[in-house]
């Protein structure tokens, strides 16, 4: 039987004219998702940025029968829907204003994983392109057997990424813009049935939401969100691939590229973005790992569980509020060391590797013994 709460949380999101942020608004307001649909037409119009047009369409409630519907297909077809104040709504997209109050996922990928890389590009990939996706793939798969590489399906860089990340046991997400329903383009159909088998299909989308332009641009601040950083390899001076490169700098995540002989079309976008300064070279794998500090679990300390002098001031600083309250969340340990959460989970895992702390449901963490 589908729960009341989730069709409201579907709702929230179906209602035209109602954006992330003025949805997050209307929940805190009224006090919860379900509360939303309850408060009367007066009572919404003072909800800063809900004027009157919004609030008749809040309160017409002509969108819970819709919701139902869409509740009854993902329960049907195994799709979870990830609700922005869920504990397991991933913490990198929880940390975007506007990221989705609500989206579908069908797959069996971690999206809370430790590591969690999006590559993008021109459609118009070039061979010299498609292989250096492919050998950074490869390379960085050496490493971090779990990382998720995160694209869009489309044509070019971003099915040869998908492609890679399968090629090397990698688990692979493709953010979608468009419903469940669809696979767009039709073309790479059998590789993201392939994809469902270690990783997933992502979307903010309904159903029965077809391909539109706009629907693609929208997605793609999940791709920017959802990871660490985003890698573009390949891109003229405009496309999606800029478009991501600019949300996920204004996320303050961190924006690589590869760059390209001079005067070549295709590596013109990579190019001017680190000739300004908006993206960092990346010509291998080893760069990545250097600009992201990640650290490959063959090279983490040998097990400890006790405080040792090779410490960072932040892993110190963890261990001791860890010795000293029991347990935390990721959330108050970020606020404790002043840390962004996307980064402070590869410290979390490093210091899991080495014996000193476990994690435990939902985000908390506690010294190992």
């Amino acid at each position: 039987m589908t729960s009341t709460s989730l069709v409201h949380k579907i709702a929230l999101g179906m209602i035209p004219g109602v954006g992330d942020i003025t949805a997050r608004k209307l929940v805190s307001y009224t006090g919860s998702v379900e509360a939303v649909f309850s408060e009367s037409y007066r009572s919404l119009t003072r909800v800063p940025g809900v004027g009157e047009m919004l609030a008749k369409a809040v309160a017409g409630h002509e969108y819970l029968d819709r919701a139902a519907k869409e509740a009854e297909f993902v329960e049907k077809h195994g799709i979870k829907v990830f609700f922005y104040l869920d504990d397991d709504y991933p913490f990198r997209l929880r940390q975007c204003e506007d990221s989705p109050v609500t989206f579908y996922f069908r797959g069996k990928a971690d999206l809370n994983t430790a590591f969690v890389l999006s590559i993008v590009g021109t459609r118009n990939a070039t061979q010299r392109g498609r292989e250096i996706c492919q050998k950074i793939v490869a390379g960085l798969s050496e490493h971090f057997p779990g990382l998720i590489i995160v694209s869009g399906l489309a044509y070019g860089i971003d099915i040869t990424a998908h492609k890679a990340a399968m090629a090397n046991a990698l688990p692979t997400v493709a953010v979608l813009g468009h419903g469940l329903k669809t696979i767009y383009p039709s073309l790479h159909s059998g590789t993201a049935k392939a994809i469902l088998e270690n990783g997933g299909h992502l979307t903010d989308f309904s159903s029965d939401t077809l391909p539109e332009r706009n629907n693609f641009i929208k997605r793609n601040r999940i791709i920017a969100g959802i990871s660490d950083a985003t890698l573009i390899i390949e891109s003229g001076l405009r496309g999606g691939a800029l478009i991501t490169a600019d949300i996920a700098a204004s996320y303050n995540r961190d924006v690589m590229a590869v760059p390209g002989r001079p005067g070549d079309e295709w590596s013109a976008g990579c190019n001017a973005l680190i000739r300004c300064n908006k993206a960092s070279l990346v010509e291998g794998p080893e760069d990545i790992e250097y600009l992201l500090g990640w650290k490959p679990a063959a090279l983490s300390a040998p097990v400890q569980t006790v405080l040792f002098s090779g410490m960072t001031d932040s892993e110190r600083k963890i261990y001791e509020a860890l010795k000293m309250d029991g347990e935390m969340t990721i959330d108050d340990i970020a606020r404790l060391i002043d840390l962004p959460v996307f980064k402070l989970s590869t410290i979390l895992l490093q210091m899991e590797l080495a014996g000193l702390i476990t994690p435990c449901p939902g985000s908390v963490y506690r010294i190992r013994g």
